[in-house]
């Protein structure tokens, strides 16, 4: 985290003007993000709007207080760690509970899009750790 903090006041973002690539390490591929929120304070919410490429997936993570998806467009795949892989499509929301193993990721086919809200704790809102070993 970068310790910035939720704005205190009304605050427009103009779509597309804070778009960058995820760091590496974290996906199978580079990931298009775009922050909508940046706490960085312990209760702040983190937000984003995250767009991955057909088959780019996620490694596996862990949001220390949990984390809401909510899928804009394409088709989606998620998966709890020892769960089965869902999918997911557009106007879904899935949520993972704070320290839940899971990954998501777009469908091999097809663009996903999502928006995604957590909270900070401890100075961070995800905890990111090995990739995801997909099996046939």
């Amino acid at each position: 985290m970068n310790g910035a903090s939720n704005p205190e006041r009304m605050t427009i973002r103009r779509s597309g003007e804070r778009l960058t690539r995820s760091p590496a390490g974290v996906s199978t591929a580079p990931i298009q993000v775009e922050p909508l929120l940046d706490g960085g304070q312990d209760g702040e919410n983190t937000a984003m709007r995250t767009v991955l490429d057909p088959g780019t997936i996620t490694n596996w993570h862990a949001h220390p207080r949990g984390q809401l998806l909510y899928v804009v467009s394409g088709t989606g795949r998620v998966q709890s760690d020892g769960g089965p892989i869902i999918t997911v499509r557009q106007g879904d929301s899935v949520w993972f509970a704070p320290g839940e193993r899971h990954w998501h990721g777009a469908a091999p086919d097809d663009t996903f899009s999502y928006i995604s809200i957590q909270s900070v704790q401890d100075g961070r809102a995800v905890d990111w750790f090995e990739p995801v070993e997909m099996r046939p």
